[in-house]
């Protein structure tokens, strides 16, 4: 029986290369962490800052009432189509398993409430785009997102509340064709960051 594929790479051997990016704990111990090959033994700082000037123009946020364990998911998503942030609106814990510890190359954003969310918005001048599939919504895939703007997602089950909706500049759902009634948070995170990509990112 054939042993399962190690993930990463192992110690790198000596001596090691002269770059102020490379993290000697992970040189000498190896790089097993959920990151691009062309990060293998940066430390985390030196990806963030390799990541900054190239993310997109779009950040998610997401709204934590009841402590939604998708949150994990939204932010891994997050971190693959390189938003610009992340918010949690409501209390600070959530279950960060889910995120693969990609959540340490984002910038995250806690908010009180909807309320001082839409503020911090309207002063960088983010438009807010509701995702949810409610009376009036409009056809994600039809639908020209802004070029800056944060993509707002609800809770699995009760979806975002009526001072979400009541703050957002515009509100769209994601087309579906099957019975259920919703897509839970973390698939429907990446649905719309996929969107928001294909529309402005060459």
């Amino acid at each position: 029986m054939s042993a399962e594929p190690t993930v990463g790479v192992g110690p790198h051997p000596l001596p090691w290369p002269d770059d102020d990016r490379l993290d000697p704990e992970l040189l000498a111990a190896g790089d097993r962490r959920n990151v691009a090959d062309h990060y293998r033994y940066w430390s985390v700082e030196a990806i963030v800052a390799d990541l900054d000037p190239r993310r997109h123009g779009f950040h998610v946020a997401i709204e934590n009432w009841e402590h939604d364990f998708n949150i994990g998911t939204v932010v891994r998503n997050a971190n693959a189509f390189l938003a610009a942030g992340v918010h949690i609106i409501g209390p600070h814990r959530w279950d960060r398993r889910g995120a693969m510890s990609t959540h340490r190359y984002l910038h995250l954003h806690h908010h009180r409430d909807v309320d001082e969310f839409a503020d911090w918005c309207a002063e960088r001048d983010l438009g807010i785009v509701a995702i949810d599939n409610v009376d009036g919504s409009m056809p994600i895939e039809s639908t020209a997102l802004p070029t800056r703007c944060v993509l707002l997602f609800g809770q699995e089950g009760p979806g975002l509340s009526d001072a979400a909706l009541a703050a957002a500049d515009m509100t769209c759902a994601i087309t579906q064709y099957g019975s259920t009634r919703s897509l839970n948070a973390g698939v429907a995170s990446g649905i719309a960051m996929y969107a928001w990509v294909t529309q402005h990112v060459d």
